[in-house]
């Protein structure tokens, strides 16, 4: 394992849509193996394949509900709402208020290719979603209500 650079705002590769990974191999259980201790040196909650400059549908949540890796992971449901602080290990020292849905279910595959079925809620859905959207080239200062700086 290997820790990765993360790659910080305006790095234009936060804004593109990353591709399907097909290939289930080495070079997939080495990013995720490298990303995982990447978020966790940060004291991170989650971090998707573009925030170490990689454009693979991929990305890892850690909190306190377990660590979890999504490859190529769907949004199949959502349900309620809850408005809460995010924070994003690629825009330092901001952070901002933002809408999500209060409970998921999302389907994705596992390092070996496996579909996985997970019903999350709360704060590990609010990063489900956080490192989904980075998938799709959106920040979440995109989608903030309020963004303020972060003390430090």
């Amino acid at each position: 394992m290997a820790k990765r650079i993360i790659v910080k705002v305006p790095d234009p590769i936060l804004t593109k849509k990353c591709r399907v990974v097909e290939k289930f191999d080495e070079k997939l259980w080495t990013l995720l193996d490298d990303m995982k201790e990447t978020v966790r040196d940060a004291d991170g909650a989650g971090l998707a394949a573009p925030q170490v400059a990689v454009l693979w549908r991929v990305c890892v949540v850690d909190t306190e509900d377990g660590y979890f890796e999504l490859v190529n992971p769907v949004l199949k449901y959502h349900s309620g709402e809850q408005i809460g602080m995010e924070g994003c290990l690629s825009v330092p020292n901001k952070c901002g208020k933002v809408a999500r849905p209060m409970k998921i279910n999302v389907t994705a595959q596992d390092r070996y290719g496996n579909v996985q079925k997970y019903r999350v809620k709360g704060f590990t859905a609010r990063a489900f979603l956080h490192e989904m959207d980075h998938l799709d080239g959106i920040v979440y200062t995109s989608k903030a209500i309020e963004i303020s700086n972060e003390e430090k």
